[in-house]
């Protein structure tokens, strides 16, 4: 078990490492520790110890190894959807394990994660992809968007049918699921961030869902 702990600074990504190898835990503090706007806040070697550290710290994002002795990544993200509305924690989960089985991506992401990515990821890329979920953004990787976008693993539970979308309602899909964030959308298509937030709101109830990661997430499987 790891006891690791600090309070963050204002202002910085607070992050919370979960990875059942010491070496791994160490490498991403150290590289971590160089970016001027993340910070470690803690490190948990366990599902079970990085759910009850997510509640107790409650980081910003959660960097989650998927395969851990004892309770797994996977559990950890059950025991976080768990804990409910009313505990007031709402960690952003990174996923960051190896691709040995693409069938894990689908539950990771119906289970909450935020974003999927492989250990063999850059680091400058990893840092950017705290950035992105720590700013609301959903984030797969290449690997993990194909795997998901194939069904290589169960169903998300969205529907597959074929929503009647506007040309301007599917080019806002299309940036909401490159993870662009309404401001980004309404200047990329030159309207205002309140009519993209209409638009938003449009495209999720004719795709029968409650967030824009599931958007996202329809997006990718139906290219």
């Amino acid at each position: 078990m790891s006891d690791q702990v600090r309070p963050g600074s204002p202002g910085k990504i607070r992050v919370l490492i979960a990875d059942d190898h010491p070496m791994v835990r160490q490498g991403l503090r150290v590289f971590l520790g160089l970016q001027p706007d993340i910070e470690v806040v803690g490190e948990a070697a366990d599902g079970g110890e990085a759910a009850r550290l997510a509640v107790e710290l409650r980081p910003d994002v959660l960097l989650l190894d998927l395969v851990m002795p004892g309770v797994d990544g996977l559990g950890a993200l059950e025991l976080l959807a768990g804990s409910g509305p009313d505990s007031g924690v709402e960690v952003r989960t990174l996923v960051v394990t190896s691709f040995g089985d693409h069938r894990s991506v689908a539950p990771a992401i119906r289970a909450g994660a935020r974003g999927y990515l492989s250990k063999d990821v850059e680091p400058s890329a990893l840092a950017a992809a705290i950035r992105a979920v720590a700013a609301g953004h959903v984030l797969l990787s290449p690997e993990a968007a194909a795997a998901l976008a194939a069904g290589s693993g169960p169903q998300t539970g969205l529907d597959p049918t074929e929503p009647q979308l506007t040309v301007r309602e599917r080019e806002v899909l299309r940036l909401l699921a490159e993870g662009k964030s309404n401001r980004e959308i309404a200047r990329m298509l030159t309207v205002s961030e309140k009519t993209v937030k209409t638009h938003v709101s449009n495209v999720l109830m004719k795709l029968g869902v409650a967030d824009r990661t599931q958007a996202a997430l329809w997006a990718v499987r139906h290219d």
